[in-house]
């Protein structure tokens, strides 16, 4: 069914809105696809933050325009659909990913971060890189060592004592 003017142009200014508020996208070539399978890919979208939209070229190169994901306009060709993250920068790379494992015919066309063009090829890499619960953790993990490894070394020499002591003890005679 054909868009009225009107219902592209809001359909424009959502996407770019959206794109506006995101951290990295990802275009995808969904060729191939069943509506049920493309129904779980939406769900599975949602459920990890994502929004995803089946864009028509023309429509998807307007909708970045003034975006930092203006650097994907030429690779949108084809039958394509754009997950944007909107909170976790690798979120939408690891629905794309984790979907196209189990249906070959979801392939990714290019993806963006930071305002830089990536190829499909790093899918992966972006996809590989931490949520936000495991960044902080790594950070408070990085954050604690020190103190752990003083707490330790000020409690070595008196255990270190007690366990002298003990031994000798064992060693007397009673």
């Amino acid at each position: 069914m054909a868009l009225r003017l009107e219902d592209k142009k809001t359909f424009v200014k959502e996407v770019n809105a959206v794109a506006g508020d995101s951290l990295s996208a990802v275009a995808a070539e969904y060729r191939g696809l069943t509506v049920s399978q493309m129904t779980e890919l939406r769900k599975e979208a949602r459920s990890a933050g994502v929004y995803l939209r089946v864009v028509k070229n023309t429509l998807a190169k307007r909708a970045i325009e003034g975006t930092e994901f203006e650097c994907m306009k030429e690779t949108l060709k084809g039958p394509l659909l754009l997950a944007f993250a909107k909170e976790d920068p690798g979120a939408a790379a690891r629905v794309i990913k984790d979907f196209a494992k189990e249906h070959d015919a979801l392939k990714a066309v290019s993806l963006s971060a930071g305002g830089q063009l990536m190829p499909a090829s790093d899918l992966s890499k972006l996809a590989d890189l931490p949520t936000l619960d495991q960044a902080r953790a790594m950070l408070l993990g990085l954050m604690m060592a020190p103190m752990t490894k003083l707490a330790r070394t000020l409690a070595e020499p008196p255990a270190m004592l007690a366990r002298t002591l003990s031994a000798r003890g064992a060693q007397e005679p009673a």
